[in-house]
């Protein structure tokens, strides 16, 4: 008689042995900064960094494949809209802690991910110990929600309502109207700031919308006459 087979293990699954072990999904497209933080987090133990991705696509793909813990996400990365990513990304793994870690900490984005369940936002200036615990951190029945971001989000004490600038522009926007008021082109901005030209784009129509602008011109406009940014012709490009 033929002993019965030892059932398959999930594809998605870890091996027995090592499912204590915080199973780690890092996104952010910027290659050398994504390998440091994997390596860095390699020699945390209890981590294993699953799989890296450099676009909201695969992130969401990844995602799906490997079941990760928690995703460490930065939200300026090409094929990425913030809130639909972490909709579906949350729609297909509702368990799935996800860390955001971004150079943008305008109020309204840390709000609305975190109403949409982000367990975390982390400024990227955050220490290691910072982040290494938030993921670490576990729920343990209760909703735990870990928030580090610039002393610019907090501008006007939080209150209901306030704004991290004047017009509701976070601190990235305004950086961005700084270089459009001085006629840089997407491409020419996003290398000055070191993010995607996807990313310039994305911030463009927020401050367009925020300001209620119908071009780059009037945006400029607006943000001067919100003493947001210089007057043009008040300093000289850089």
């Amino acid at each position: 008689m033929t002993a019965p087979t030892a059932p398959e293990p999930h594809p998605h699954l870890p091996p027995a042995g090592v499912r204590g072990e915080v199973r780690i999904l890092v996104a952010d497209d910027h290659t050398l900064l994504r390998e440091a933080l994997c390596e860095l987090l390699a020699t945390e133990p209890g981590f294993e960094v699953v799989a890296q991705a450099g676009t909201g696509t695969e992130t969401v793909a990844l995602a799906a494949r490997h079941r990760p813990d928690v995703l460490l996400l930065d939200i300026e990365m090409p094929e990425n809209d913030p809130p639909v990513t972490v909709r579906r990304l949350l729609a297909q793994q509702p368990g799935l802690r996800i860390i955001v870690l971004s150079m943008d900490d305008g109020r309204r984005l840390v709000q609305e991910l975190l109403a949409l369940g982000v367990c975390g936002y982390l400024h990227k200036s955050v220490s290691r110990q910072t982040l290494v615990s938030t993921i670490r951190q576990r729920d343990d029945g209760r909703h735990t929600v870990t928030v580090s971001v610039g002393p610019r989000s907090v501008w006007q004490g939080g209150g209901a309502g306030a704004d991290e600038l004047p017009g509701g522009l976070s601190q990235r926007e305004v950086e961005v109207l700084e270089w459009t008021a001085q006629a840089l082109s997407n491409r020419q901005i996003a290398g000055r700031l070191g993010i995607t030209e996807g990313t310039v784009k994305r911030h463009l129509r927020n401050i367009f919308g925020k300001l209620d602008a119908v071009s780059r011109i009037d945006a400029v406009n607006k943000a001067v006459e919100l003493e947001l940014i210089p007057p043009l012709g008040g300093r000289g490009r850089r």
